[in-house]
């Protein structure tokens, strides 16, 4: 088994051979160039293969089943065999479970192959294709073709411009997890370091607990605004909190006696070396210089700038890695790997308290209006709408919000919901978050509480950020919001458009179809 996939599910038409529409005739297939050399790359590293396929043409009347099984019998003979072929064949007008953007053709392949979704990737060149895969909580790479549409190419977790493109990237992602070197022995005491939010410390999980593996005793620096997200992570016994002024958003200015106690503090620790866990545009570079002093002997770090004698191990990833892979094949490249029967999702500690409210015993949709970050909130007059929306489909919602956020849930939650601004410390949240059907949320922490949990997420994403960076890791997901929105890669803290156009424009009824499909029933 590879440590991030079991299999790679394909799309047929525009992605295998060319598409030609509705072909019931084997001498019409054509294979896209490099197809046969990329799928034996996979055959070649375990990868299991399956077909998932969209074929209309059935229902419609444009061939039989008996021509389409020539078309994929040609298919086979041309590109090797494949493992399962999952085929819908129905049309938009049927409502089924299984046509893309429907996940049912996703978790039907995952069955046949023996795996889970979130243990597959699917490649596609229409951004039906994505939305399949985001909804199973499996991978998705899209590989555009002349008609594939610019927002389904900005809307895309990732995107490779052909087969054989695709088909590396796949490999290099679960070799980047791999150690490159394996250690001898465990570590003794082990410094991590994830200074930043609650979102931030919990997609940085998985790689804590790949260190927490291979060593004695794990220590974890954290922030003031990660503390709470710190203590549900497994694999930490000891929790520094300390604000660092190159990484807050909001630093205070640097105190040169803070330094100076914080440099004893870690000297106290005894640490054998330190993993330097960071976000893309942050710099590891202070912090080793301060661990160097004192006396760790050992610092990992993914580290673009030149790094000098600070650091014993510099990484380099490329941009729009998953924030949980970036970490782990950090983990890795410092020699530390997830033990077997782990994986690279995001987890909590088993031992985390009840919530200090009475919840229903199942079936709530919970709506997480706020955001620390104003630019990735949803409106609160939409929100409000959302809700009613819910509560009109029959959904007990519930509505979340920490102590400061009181006004807008109870404003949010006038609409149609209960009430739960400030209710609940992380954890109760996380709880309430995990036996929720389904959660509806900005990309803001309680969406990685949700990909912690198992709970699929409705998730209002502004793209400031990468979606394929920071959206809800490996759980089911339908994501809403205008992609091709001026604040696109901004990484903007406040909204620089007037009236948030990204996802002011949200219509509660899609949200209202997404929970839909995620939660069936």
């Amino acid at each position: 088994m590879t440590p991030l996939y079991d299999a790679v599910l394909l799309d047929r038409d525009g992605t295998l051979v060319e598409d030609v529409p509705y072909n019931g005739d084997p001498e019409k297939v054509r294979p896209l160039p490099g197809a046969r050399e990329a799928l034996d790359r996979l055959r070649a590293a375990g990868l299991r293969l399956a077909v998932v396929t969209n074929q209309s043409g059935l229902a419609r009347g444009y061939f039989t089943e008996r021509q389409m099984h020539a078309v994929h019998a040609r298919i086979g003979e041309l590109l090797g065999p494949f493992d399962h072929w999952a085929i819908c064949p129905h049309d938009d007008t049927d409502g089924c479970a299984c046509r893309k953007p429907a996940p049912g053709l996703v978790h039907e392949a995952a069955r046949a192959l023996g795996t889970v979704p979130r243990r597959c990737v699917l490649v596609g060149d229409i951004g039906r294709d994505m939305a399949a895969a985001l909804a199973a909580g499996a991978t998705g790479i899209l590989v555009p073709t002349p008609v594939t549409r610019p927002e389904e190419v900005a809307e895309a977790p990732a995107v490779a411009w052909d087969l054989p493109g695709a088909v590396a990237e796949i490999l290099r992602r679960d070799r980047a997890v791999r150690p490159v070197v394996a250690r001898a022995g465990r570590a003794g005491t082990v410094l991590v370091v994830r200074s930043d939010s609650a979102g931030d410390v919990l997609v940085t999980g998985p790689g804590i607990r790949a260190v927490a593996a291979g060593a004695e005793r794990v220590v974890l620096l954290c922030g003031p605004r990660g503390r709470a997200a710190a203590e549900l992570l497994p694999g930490v016994d000891e929790i520094i909190e300390w604000p660092l002024p190159w990484i807050d958003g909001s630093p205070e200015p640097v105190d040169p006696d803070d330094m100076r106690r914080l440099t004893a503090r870690l000297t106290d620790v005894g640490a054998d070396e330190a993993v330097v866990f960071t976000s893309f545009h942050q710099s590891p570079l202070p912090l080793a210089l301060l661990l160097r002093m004192a006396g760790v002997p050992r610092i990992s770090a993914i580290s673009d700038d030149y790094p000098g004698s600070l650091l014993d191990v510099r990484h380099r990833v490329p941009v729009g890695v998953p924030e949980p892979e970036r970490a782990v094949s950090l983990a890795a490249a410092a020699g530390f790997a997830l033990p077997a029967g782990d994986e690279p999702v995001l987890r909590l500690r088993a031992d985390l308290p009840a919530p200090a409210v009475d919840l229903p015993a199942a079936g709530y949709v919970v709506v997480h209006p706020g955001s620390s970050v104003p630019a990735r909130a949803c409106p609160p007059a939409r929100c409000a709408e959302i809700v009613a929306a819910l509560a009109a489909d029959g959904h007990r919602v519930l509505v979340t919000g920490g102590p400061g956020e009181r006004e807008l849930t109870a404003r949010v939650a006038a609409a149609g919901g209960t009430d739960l601004g400030g209710a609940t410390d992380l954890a109760g949240l996380a709880r309430i978050v995990a036996g929720a059907r389904c959660l509806v949320v900005g990309n803001t922490g309680p969406a990685h509480l949700a990909a912690a949990a198992g709970t699929p997420v409705v998730s209002l994403f502004a793209p400031t950020v990468p979606f394929g960076q920071w959206g809800p890791y490996r759980v089911p997901t339908v994501r809403l919001g205008d992609v091709s929105a001026a604040c696109r890669d901004t990484r903007a803290a406040v909204c620089p458009v007037a009236g948030h156009p990204c996802l002011g424009g949200v219509d509660p009824a899609a949200v209202v179809a997404a929970v839909r499909r995620l939660a069936p029933g």
